[in-house]
């Protein structure tokens, strides 16, 4: 039969529907707390969460809304609850709930949910994109989610100030809705037209460097902002450069001017250094979810390390990093020796790691297969961005690559 946790703090609750699924021959497990609760799903993988919605560390909802936003909420949840609203009902199922019970709970109405619940198909394909609602334990990005939720109430644009260890991406999929079309648009070189935006109606749009844009891109911002209304789309675009910068640089005044009225200055890596232990662990659990990668996890010694690295290259690069552990690392546990073989040469400085003792063009080629693994980790694999990033024309670039022995990341084109 199916594997179902019950999460209640309540003592007796736990144990009157414990006794009734297993009469059920159902194996239960038990949580008290939000914390236990997200072990258990964690490890124990259940088929089903029976969840208590006011509880004294996380409430229900709350802990709802982060499997969601993670990519965890995997399994049928049923809400319970002794003093809900209808309210509250309905905000559970919007998230993604699938029934609400009230206590006390009568015993045909709980075996008839458990039922619906274990028969419903289980979603398939890619979790949704991971969004700053999976960090609740973070107090700055707490903050950082209820400010971008604030100005997309009232804006269809927003700008990122960022530089080094920018959470652009991170950020901008928090924009976008469940199940909303994204679209890149440093990944689109020819002219865009309506069927794209179509195509991409209800959904987001993003730049994650405005200096990266060619004067072609440009003009396919504009022509995307002018239809964002028409589109119900919404727009948000990253750079280092400020106003004066930009239009230094050949930018149309009216088109920088317009992105340039709401902006935000979120905080990069190095500012939310004490929650990198969160951000590693949510990403690596998002990857798993997705089934990118074989189930792992961090130690503890493994999530320090992390967090003593610099990550100028921000959410992509951490993300980059945590796939490749997680693929490299041949036990369960990624353990600090296996950061700091993996991950430590990327993140030296200057040319560590390259023998100078060496013919200049060994060392060279050397140094250039540094150079080109750490951005191929930075730009996910993509191989336009790559491309802008070295300067390359692709042609001469997927040479270089060979040449190198590396790995040309073509199925990360459209990324």
């Amino acid at each position: 039969m199916a594997k179902i946790l019950i999460v209640d703090d309540e003592v007796g609750i736990r144990e009157l529907l414990s006794e009734i699924l297993r009469d059920e021959g159902h194996d239960v497990l038990l949580a008290e707390n939000a914390a236990a609760a997200r072990a258990a799903r964690n490890a124990l993988r259940p088929d089903m969460v029976l969840l208590d919605i006011w509880m004294p560390d996380t409430d229900g909802i709350t802990l709802l809304k982060e499997w969601a936003a993670s990519g965890q909420l995997t399994m049928p949840v049923v809400m319970m609850s002794g003093h809900g609203t209808i309210d509250t009902a309905v905000e559970a199922t919007r998230i993604g709930a699938i029934d609400y019970l009230e206590k006390p709970i009568a015993l045909q109405k709980l075996l008839a949910a458990v039922k619906r619940g274990l028969q419903r198909p289980q979603p398939a394909g890619t979790p949704a994109p991971l969004t700053l609602a999976a960090f609740t334990r973070s107090v700055p990005l707490r903050e950082l989610r209820r400010r971008v939720e604030q100005i997309a109430v009232n804006s269809r644009v927003l700008l990122l100030r960022v530089g080094a260890g920018s959470l652009a991406e991170l950020v901008a999929r928090s924009v976008q809705a469940s199940g909303a079309p994204w679209l890149d648009l440093a990944a689109v070189t020819a002219p865009l037209d309506l069927n794209q935006l179509q195509a991409t109606q209800g959904g987001v749009l993003f730049v994650g460097e405005l200096a990266r844009l060619s004067r072609a891109q440009q003009k396919n911002l504009a022509f995307a902002l002018d239809r964002l209304d028409r589109y119900d789309l919404r727009l948000v675009a990253a750079t280092d450069r400020s106003l004066d910068a930009l239009l230094a640089e050949g930018w149309e005044e009216s088109l920088v001017s317009r992105l340039f009225e709401v902006s935000l200055a979120p905080p990069s890596i190095a500012d939310v250094k004490d929650d990198l232990p969160e951000l590693a662990s949510q990403i690596l659990l998002h990857l798993v979810e997705g089934g990118e990668v074989p189930l792992r996890r961090f130690s503890t010694a493994a999530l320090n390390q992390l967090r003593n690295l610099g990550w100028p290259g921000g959410y992509a690069e951490l993300r980059a990093a945590v796939k490749s552990l997680a693929l490299g690392t041949l036990e369960e546990e990624i353990g600090v020796a296996d950061v700091r073989r993996l991950l430590a040469p990327s993140h030296d400085v200057g040319m560590t790691g390259v023998p100078l003792d060496q013919p200049l063009r060994e060392a060279r080629e050397a140094f250039e297969r540094l150079y080109f693994e750490h951005h191929l980790r930075l730009e996910g694999g993509n191989m336009t961005r790559l491309a802008e990033k070295t300067g390359l024309e692709r042609t001469h670039l997927y040479r270089k690559l060979k040449q190198l022995g590396l790995q040309a990341g073509r199925r990360h084109e459209e990324g």
